[in-house]
C-alpha cells in the first residue's frame, strides 16, 4: 500500500490529476461559449434574415409613393400654371369685349383710320443700312405676311 499511497500522492500524478482537470474545464467552458455563440449567431442571423426581407418587401412600395408624390407635384404645378393661364385669357377676353380696347387693337395692327383721319406710317431713316433679313416680317404689310402663312400651311401638307 505504500507505493500505491506514495503513487497517489507523488507530484507527477498530482500535477496530471491537475491537468486533466484544468482540460475538463477549458473543454467545459468552450462548449457552453460555443453554445452561447451558436445561439447568438442563430439569432443574428435570423435578425438579419427578417430585416433583409423587411427592406426587401418595402424597397418597390417605398419607390413607387416617391416617384408617385414626384409626379402629384409636377402636375399640381402644371394645373397652377393652367390655371394662370386661363386667367389670362378670361382677361384678354375681357379686354376684346371693351369696344374701344378692339379699336385701339385694330387701329395699331391694321392701320386703320376713321374717316376725316390722316393716317401716317413712320419710316426709320436708317432703315435703309439694314439688311432685308434683319427687319424680317416687320417691314412687309400684315396682309403679304398673311398669305406667306397660308402658303406655308398649304406647303407642310403636301
Amino acid at each position: 500500500m505504500a507505493a500505491k499511497d506514495r503513487d497517489r500522492f507523488s507530484t507527477a500524478t498530482r500535477l496530471r490529476l491537475l491537468g486533466e482537470q484544468t482540460a475538463a474545464r477549458v473543454y467545459r467552458s468552450q462548449t457552453r461559449r460555443q453554445a452561447r455563440r451558436s445561439r447568438l449567431t442563430g439569432r443574428a442571423a435570423l435578425l438579419a434574415l427578417v430585416l433583409c426581407s423587411l427592406i426587401v418587401a418595402l424597397a418597390y412600395p417605398t419607390r413607387q409613393y416617391v416617384s408617385q408624390r414626384a409626379e402629384i407635384a409636377e402636375l399640381e404645378q402644371e394645373r397652377q400654371q393652367a390655371r394662370e393661364r386661363v386667367e389670362q385669357l378670361r382677361d384678354l377676353k375681357a379686354r376684346w369685349q371693351d369696344d374701344a380696347y378692339a379699336e385701339q387693337r385694330i387701329r395699331e395692327r391694321l392701320h386703320y383710320v376713321k374717316p376725316g383721319e390722316t393716317g401716317y406710317i413712320v419710316i426709320d431713316p436708317n432703315a435703309a443700312t439694314k439688311s432685308r433679313t434683319t427687319q424680317g416680317a416687320a417691314a412687309r404689310p400684315w396682309y403679304a405676311n398673311v398669305w406667306d402663312a397660308v402658303d406655308n400651311a398649304d406647303r407642310a401638307d403636301q
